[in-house]
């Protein structure tokens, strides 16, 4: 498999999923807004869409959409436990990714316009606060969102919240969902992905992992 991704971006899901799940692939990294991979394709020619994630499969096809291709990559290793086999456990949790996807991700939208009026980016934060606190109730009696273990929902939760930080929300007021961050931010395939998207050195990833296990 191949994945297209842009570092930092909603692409970093699926990343993070392949190496939980510790499946094989080739990472492409889409620059923007040329739209060129790092070896010169125009990406709008593999990906009309434009926009990334995009999943190349072995067969030559081209699977898009984030919410689909971590739910695919999940079903691609059932072991590892990233999402649900069936019945309502996986309904709840297909609930949860229809909320960060079209909630969370989508309400982020107008913050990346820099077109957008300063007035409407500040009534964007308040509508995103509002859905901070819906998350973080749910997060007040465990670790993770859709239940005992971490899944798919985990992972794109955590690439969204980070942006917090690139639009002036100021994370810390959810306590409950920095902690959660955290928590992401210490598992390894989370460091590994972050190392190779380049938003984290390979010295700072060593230090935090030999700090939990003395810890």
């Amino acid at each position: 498999m191949k994945l297209y991704y842009a570092p930092g971006a909603c692409s970093q899901a699926p990343h993070i999923v392949l190496r939980e799940a510790g499946l094989p692939f080739d990472l492409v990294k889409v620059g923007f807004p040329d739209y060129r991979t790092e070896s010169g394709e125009d990406y709008r020619a593999i990906n009309p869409k434009g926009s990334v994630p995009a999943l190349g499969l072995d067969d030559g096809s081209l699977l898009t959409e984030n919410a689909v291709i971590l739910q695919y990559l999940a079903d691609q290793k059932p072991d590892a436990g990233l999402i649900p086999a069936g019945g309502m456990e996986r309904y709840r949790l297909l609930e949860w990714l229809n909320f960060i996807a079209t909630e969370l991700h989508k309400g982020f939208g107008p913050l990346w316009n820099p077109a957008t009026p300063a007035e409407f980016k500040q009534v964007t934060r308040e509508q995103l606060g509002k859905k901070f606190d819906y998350l973080q109730d749910a997060l007040r009696d465990r670790e993770w969102i859709a239940g005992e273990r971490f899944t798919i929902v985990d992972a794109y939760a955590f690439v969204v919240l980070n942006w917090t930080a690139m639009h002036e929300i100021d994370l810390s007021r959810w306590p409950g969902l920095t902690a959660f961050s955290a928590r992401v931010a210490q598992r390894p395939a989370v460091r590994r992905t972050l190392v190779a998207e380049g938003l984290l050195s390979e010295e700072v990833a060593a230090d935090a992992a030999a700090e939990k296990e003395t810890a």
